[in-house]
Order: structure tokens, then sequence, then C-alpha cells
């Protein structure tokens, strides 16, 4: 298992039925860099708690709420026009670069605010405990991210 978020990050993701899984649980809700940090921390052995769930949640939702999601927003907004205009295209290109970049810096601070946290023996159920809703609705997708993280 990679070491570091990111990396782990990358691996999963490139796993067929994983950025379907991810885009579904995003839809109803679930904020994917936390998932897949919580992934990471189940495969590093690090227990899950209440205070630890509400420490990665309280550095993560206003980054997705000031920078991620208006980035998403707007490529998601110019998805129709970018197929008529080759200059729009091409800079909605560049604002998808730039969010992928938004999420790598916050799967790094996820990454440093967890860094000192204990290895234990026990399983942790840290995906459920991060999708909330979102993986009761798609308890399936969650099963996707759990079978390719045992993988990586």
């Amino acid at each position: 298992m990679p070491s570091d978020l990111w990396t782990f990050a990358q691996q999963c993701y490139a796993h067929p039925g994983v950025e379907a899984a991810c885009l579904r649980l995003q839809a109803a809700g679930a904020d994917v860099c936390l998932l897949l940090c919580g992934l990471w921390l189940e495969q590093r052995g690090v227990a899950c708690d209440d205070e630890r769930l509400a420490a990665l949640k309280a550095l993560s939702e206003p980054w997705q709420r000031q920078v991620v999601q208006p980035l998403r927003e707007l490529r998601q907004n110019w998805r129709e026009a970018a197929q008529l205009d080759a200059a729009q295209l091409r800079l909605r290109e560049q604002v998808k670069a730039l969010e992928l970049e938004a999420e790598r810096e916050l799967l790094r601070r996820l990454e440093t605010l967890t860094g000192a946290w204990p290895q234990q023996a026990q399983p942790a159920a840290w995906l459920e405990a991060l999708a909330t809703s979102a993986g009761e609705q798609h308890h399936d997708a969650l099963q996707v991210l759990r079978a390719v993280a045992n993988r990586t």
C-alpha cells in the first residue's frame, strides 16, 4: 500500500468501476476526498472515533465549499458550450486541472492532519462513517471502493 494519500487515491481511482462509484456517491452528497482518506486510514489500521471524524470534516468542508465545488460547478456549467467553442474547451480543461490540483491539496492536508494518528490491530470503519447517507443510498459503491482499496 502506498504510504502517501495522494498516491493511494490515484491508484484506487485508476481501477475499473471506482470512478463511477465515486461519482454516484458524490452526486448523493459524499465528499470523495474524505472517502478516499477514510479508505487509506482503514488500510493503515487507524482507529475511527467521533473526534477524528469531526477533525476530518472540519478540515475538508470549508475547502470543498470554498475551493473545489466552485471549480467543479464552473467546469460542469461549461460542458455543453465547450463542445462548440475550442477556446472554451481549452479553458474548461484548465479548470478541470485546477479542480484536480485543489483535490490534491485537500488530500495533502488530510494526510498531514492524520499523520500522527497511531495504527491499531482491529479493523476500523471509516468509510461508512464518512459516507453517511450517501453510503446508505449507494452501499454497493462503498463495497467497490473497499474491494479496490484492499487490492491497492
